[in-house]
């Protein structure tokens, strides 16, 4: 999908006035930005506007917007940018820092003319950084795990585990559960390592995955699992989601697993909380109503804040912009129009996402609302994921490890650890 806007949109008075280009970018410039958003949810038409807005404020400014899938953009703008034609600007994942910084092919944001970086949220800043630079700019803030409760079982916000676990307590029982989650990804076992102190890459850039603090982790995940007997003895995400639904008001009667004809069997019984993300938000909140209750993942009694991994959407600049400085203050500018506090918060309420900048995660648009503002306290809790190529071995090597301890009682978790670490450093990708 291509197209290349004129200046004919009719935009409002605000958008006139948050997009005026300083006196260095007024020249007549062009340039192409390439964006992971599609069509479905109507990401893409928000991006759309965007540009088309910016570009009737700015008539001396032509841009190429154009819409490619996550790896599509991945890959070719690799492949472009050793040709010379890679698109000047990028609305992308963080994943992507990785591949781009080890390839050479974007910016660093730190010190670039134009750009403030003390206007967005550390904790957004976090997965875009990395050997001591900054590579993006955040638009959107998220995609982090929370907990999500049935009132009628768990009136309200845990103070710590044990108030969770004593509250599971009540709710479990004929079947049912006080706690559930996918117990087969190790996504679902980042959270608590940060609330044990664990650190998953050291100062070398390796994965560090045998460590007292990893085991600290694993041996409170085996005691919850385990010992307290909150938890059904097996759950995928489907299961998890499924359980935590069945208690939804109005919800059809469990299904009997014995009838349902998939190899994965129809979730029974009801879970009263579930730890999931904020991709669940709107269909939970649709599904229990004022029943439902968000919370971030309780603190670990005597330990931190567990810290749920976050990511979100973001700017990167091609590092040939560094070679054109009209375009690059151009780009620089459209990236602060796109990051300003108006269309941060249109985001909000078009596209319910977090934003990515301290203003806007603040308005009242973000605060003054019950389920955003839920999501956010969660989410200040969480911490960027890394940018590493190699944390694609991480979770990799760490899944195994996260079945065994949530499917063998007798697992001891310093082997696990210990296995985990020999499972990253054997993995040909990471080598």
């Amino acid at each position: 999908m291509k197209r290349s806007f004129t200046a004919a949109a009719a935009i409002s008075a605000l958008a006139v006035a948050a997009s005026i280009l300083p006196a260095a970018a007024q020249d007549n410039v062009a340039f192409q930005l390439w964006t992971k958003e599609g069509t479905g949810d109507g990401s893409y038409q928000f991006v759309e506007k965007l540009v088309n807005d910016y570009m009737a404020a700015n008539p001396g400014v032509t841009i190429t917007l154009v819409n490619k899938n996550v790896e599509d953009l991945r890959q070719q703008f690799l492949t472009t940018s050793l040709g010379g034609q890679a698109p000047e600007l990028l609305w992308t994942v963080s994943d992507h820092v990785g591949p781009f910084t080890t390839s050479d092919v974007i910016l660093p944001m730190d010190g670039l003319e134009g750009v403030d970086l003390s206007a967005y949220l550390p904790n957004a800043l976090g997965s875009v950084q990395l050997n001591g630079q900054t590579w993006g700019l955040p638009i959107s803030f998220g995609n982090h795990l929370m907990l999500f409760a049935n009132k009628d079982l768990i009136a309200e916000c845990p103070a710590d585990t044990d108030a969770w676990v004593a509250a599971a307590k009540s709710a479990t029982g004929d079947g049912n559960y006080g706690m559930v989650w996918n117990q087969t990804e190790s996504f679902w076992l980042m959270p608590f390592l940060g609330a044990f102190g664990a650190q998953l890459f050291g100062e070398d850039g390796v994965a560090t995955l045998n460590t007292p603090e990893m085991v600290e982790t694993l041996t409170f995940l085996k005691d919850l699992k385990w010992n307290q007997g909150v938890m059904p003895a097996e759950a995928d995400y489907n299961v998890a989601d499924g359980m935590f639904k069945n208690g939804a008001p109005g919800a059809a009667p469990a299904a009997d697993a014995s009838l349902a004809p998939s190899a994965t069997p129809a979730p029974t019984g009801v879970a009263a909380s579930i730890i999931n993300g904020d991709w669940t938000v709107g269909a939970y909140a649709d599904a229990f109503g004022d029943k439902l209750l968000i919370c971030p993942i309780p603190q670990v009694t005597g330990h931190d804040w567990p810290a749920p991994l976050v990511a979100g959407t973001y700017l990167m600049m091609s590092k040939a912009l560094a070679d054109d400085p009209a375009k690059e203050a151009a780009v620089v500018a459209f990236a602060n129009y796109v990051t300003g506090t108006a269309q941060q918060l249109d985001m909000v309420s078009t596209l319910k996402r977090l934003p990515g900048t301290n203003e806007a995660f603040n308005d009242p648009a973000v605060t003054g609302d019950p389920i955003l503002a839920a999501s956010a306290a969660a989410a200040v809790h969480g911490a960027g994921t890394p940018g590493q190529l190699e944390m694609r071995c991480v979770f990799d090597a760490t899944r195994t490890g996260t079945k065994t301890i949530m499917t063998d009682q007798n697992a001891d978790p310093a082997a696990v650890a210990a296995q985990m670490q020999s499972d990253y450093d054997n993995d040909a990708n990471c080598m």
